[in-house]
């Protein structure tokens, strides 16, 4: 009996070691999920001014929570207020040239014409009197020809000396002609758009946020130079933000746009989950694989963005992002 329950005991222990060898070899030969790691990225934002100038003040550091429409920097620039100064002044004589060529000529100036067309206008008409009493003396034999021609061209001289004083009156009543005015007006605009572009400018001597977002970096400080255009300080969205990750060529079908897949995120100790909305259009050799000789085809991966599916609280540009595909 006592020999029998050895046997037992024996083979119980030996089953015991089959079943962990295959246990083993099954768990080792078994095949493994693939590992791949991504990092998350959000939309970055440059504060910067079309001016250039010496910044003035930055009242920002990085790390600082911003809301939109916070002023950010300022810049000094006296060159600007300068031509300020010479535009606000080209507009005022401009403006001046105009409004007297759309009134007129003065009132002095309009008055010494009428009278020195009324006064033509009297000669004109003594004159064309006494021609007209030569020409009687000379009918009736008693005057000269050659008084009776004197006469007529005093007369005719006279005449053309009321019709020059009188178009010298209208000129001086009716002011500048229509073009002149015109051509007035439309310096005056002219001189009025220099004005308004150099304000435009001004008002950029002060740089705001676009977004509510955090400083990400700042690159110019207080007394530098910047030119036009450049970005002095980044702010980033984090609230707009999306993992980019590479995938094998094989698992791309499990990741097109609008699917969901779950990633682990190491420094937040959670698992998140994500909503495919990119697939680059080209492959990349960068991480391909070769297949079995088999196969007609090596490997590619493909560049794919998603975003978290709600806010992540703790989130950062970086954070890298684990995700486990199961092998096929």
């Amino acid at each position: 009996m006592k020999k029998n329950i050895q046997i037992l005991l024996v083979g119980i222990f030996g089953l015991g070691i089959l079943i962990w060898l295959g246990i083993t070899f099954y768990l080792a030969y078994k095949p493994k999920p693939q590992i791949l790691q991504g990092q998350i990225g959000a939309r970055e934002y440059s504060v910067s001014s079309k001016l250039a100038g010496r910044i003035d003040q930055v009242f920002v550091k990085k790390g600082d929570k911003v809301k939109k429409g916070d002023l950010i920097y300022t810049i000094k620039s006296p060159e600007l207020e300068a031509k300020l100064t010479q535009a606000e002044a080209g507009y005022e004589a401009a403006k001046a040239v105009s409004d007297e060529t759309q009134k007129g000529a003065r009132v002095e100036t309009i008055v010494s014409a009428r009278d020195l067309w009324e006064s033509s206008k009297a000669m004109a008409d003594l004159a064309e009197k006494t021609y007209k009493r030569i020409q009687g003396l000379y009918d009736n034999g008693v005057a000269s020809l050659q008084r009776r021609d004197e006469a007529y061209a005093a007369y005719k001289s006279a005449k053309y000396n009321e019709s020059t004083a009188y178009q010298q009156y209208k000129i001086a009543l009716d002011g500048a002609s229509a073009e002149t005015k015109k051509a007035a007006a439309e310096k005056e605009r002219a001189a009025e758009g220099q004005v308004n572009e150099v304000k435009a400018y001004i008002k950029d001597v002060e740089a705001y946020s676009p977004i509510d977002g955090e400083v990400s970096n700042i690159l110019l400080y207080s007394g530098e130079l910047s030119p036009s255009g450049f970005p002095v300080v980044l702010v980033v969205d984090i609230k707009d933000a999306w993992l980019k990750l590479s995938i094998p060529e094989s698992y791309l079908e499990n990741f097109q746009v609008g699917q969901k897949f779950q990633g682990y995120i190491p420094a937040l100790g959670k698992n998140v989950n994500f909503k495919v909305n990119y697939v680059s259009v080209m492959g990349d050799f960068a991480t391909w694989k070769a297949t079995s000789s088999t196969e007609s085809y090596d490997m590619k991966s493909f560049e794919i963005e998603a975003k978290p599916i709600g806010e992540i609280e703790g989130l950062r540009v970086g954070m890298s992002v684990v995700v486990k595909l199961e092998e096929k």
